[in-house]
């Protein structure tokens, strides 16, 4: 999947925001993983029935390893759910990067 790089707009609405505080993220955290020049981008094939949804995984400015699930909507990034990686996914972290 192709993602613009150079300018991100975020959704955080009363929908969203803050929901992933109950994993320890904060909304900044989210979106400073897709900043990461070694994030790994993957089609959520799933959980796609009713809209496009991808899976994000990077690291914060402080090294911090999370796992993203979002889409996009009207142009925007809208983040779904944000954890940290599992074992699995830090593997492929480590295998793709």
């Amino acid at each position: 999947m192709k993602v613009n790089t150079t300018a991100f707009r975020f959704d955080w609405d009363a929908g969203n925001s803050g929901k992933n505080i109950k994993h320890g993220v904060e909304d900044w955290e989210c979106e400073e993983v897709f900043f990461d020049q070694r994030k790994v981008i993957l089609s959520d094939k799933v959980h796609s029935l009713a809209e496009d949804r991808h899976i994000l995984i990077g690291k914060t400015k402080h090294e911090r390893l999370l796992f993203i699930a979002f889409t996009i909507r009207r142009g925007r990034v809208r983040i779904i759910s944000a954890r940290d990686i599992n074992i699995k996914e830090k593997y492929l972290y480590e295998k793709v990067t």
